[in-house]
């Protein structure tokens, strides 16, 4: 349904009826509708795990340029998967509620695709900032994928978008490197 119609197309009694129960028999499955969302989240950060793992397993690279090849494999996650992508940004859980210990372990396991060529690229950086580093490099992919499949203003063509994926990890990588030193 989410991949269908997005987040807002959620509705527990349609899912109810399309499971074969009575609406309230959702709420034996899951808690409430910020579980079922969470629990559709992890399913998709799991194909989003393999399809980075397949990346950076695709034959010997630099970390450079595993870097650019998992980047390219999170644009065309997104683009194959845009509503099950989008939803995982674009739920907020409940007023008061904190999002499960569970739940923010796999979206922060994710980040080890960053981290490992980071680690190889920057041997003599903290795990601290390796973090750093990983989360703003990912903050720059994700901006540039988020706005460039917008489908607006700013949308861009998804091979150019590939490229200019490419391109911008790494310059920002090239600077790293020559800051190092």
């Amino acid at each position: 349904m989410i991949a269908e119609r997005g987040l807002a197309g959620l509705k527990t009694r349609d899912l109810a009826r399309a499971i074969g129960c009575a609406n309230g028999a959702v709420y034996n499955l899951v808690a409430d509708v910020d579980e079922l969302i969470l629990r559709v989240g992890s399913r998709t950060l799991r194909r989003l795990d393999a399809a980075l793992t397949g990346a950076e397993g695709a034959g010997p690279a630099s970390p450079q340029e595993t870097l650019v090849r998992i980047a390219i494999a999170y644009c065309d996650f997104a683009a194959e998967n845009l509503e099950l992508w989008r939803a995982l940004f674009e739920h907020r859980m409940e007023r008061g509620k904190m999002v499960p210990d569970w739940a923010i372990n796999e979206q922060m396991e994710l980040f080890g695709h960053i981290y490992r060529p980071l680690a190889a690229l920057f041997p003599k950086r903290g795990p601290e900032q390796l973090g750093i580093t990983a989360r703003s490099l990912f903050s720059a992919v994700h901006g540039m994928v988020a706005l460039g499949l917008e489908q607006k203003l700013v949308a861009v063509p998804l091979p150019a978008l590939r490229n200019e994926i490419a391109g911008l990890v790494r310059a920002m990588l090239d600077g790293l490197v020559a800051r190092q030193n």
